[in-house]
């Protein structure tokens, strides 16, 4: 057991380098440890030019908005195309950043307050995770190119 368990520490110690190497700007971002990033780090690729805006990086991360109207009723529901394990590695950023970010706390309340349920602000939350970690992968990648 003590052997599964010194590999195990040390994979996720050459994680954390290699992870600190490509994306230091990332991981800086409030809920994103190194393996949340490193999960958006594969989803984005080496060549994150291909993307052509966050749009199109926020539909890879199966957070788009994909509408479900019908009628009178405007609504929205998930996307279930897409990487779901950026899915969910934005889900846990969103979750720890409602723990112990005092703005996404309030963002909620106020949200709910308005009369959205929390699927539909969490929702939205992961579409600003989603802004921001495009913006600094894409400044990580480049930085690295010009490294290696």
């Amino acid at each position: 057991m003590y052997l599964h368990t010194k590999a195990a520490t040390e994979l996720a110690e050459q994680l954390d380098r290699l992870v600190v190497f490509a994306a230091p700007r990332t991981l800086r971002q409030l809920g994103l440890g190194t393996q949340n990033a490193a999960v958006l780090l594969l989803a984005a690729g080496e060549n994150i030019d291909r993307f052509n805006s966050e749009a199109s990086f926020t539909h890879l991360c199966a957070a788009a908005p994909i509408s479900a109207a019908s009628g009178r009723t405007s609504r929205h529901r998930l996307n279930h195309g897409g990487n779901r394990q950026a899915n969910r590695a934005l889900h846990m950023t969103v979750s720890v950043r409602l723990r112990y970010c005092p703005r996404t706390s309030a963002y909620m309340e106020r949200r709910v307050h308005d009369g959205r349920t929390k699927q539909e602000v969490i929702r939205c939350l992961k579409r600003y995770v989603v802004r921001d970690v495009y913006r600094t992968l894409r400044a990580d990648l480049s930085d690295l190119a010009l490294r290696g």
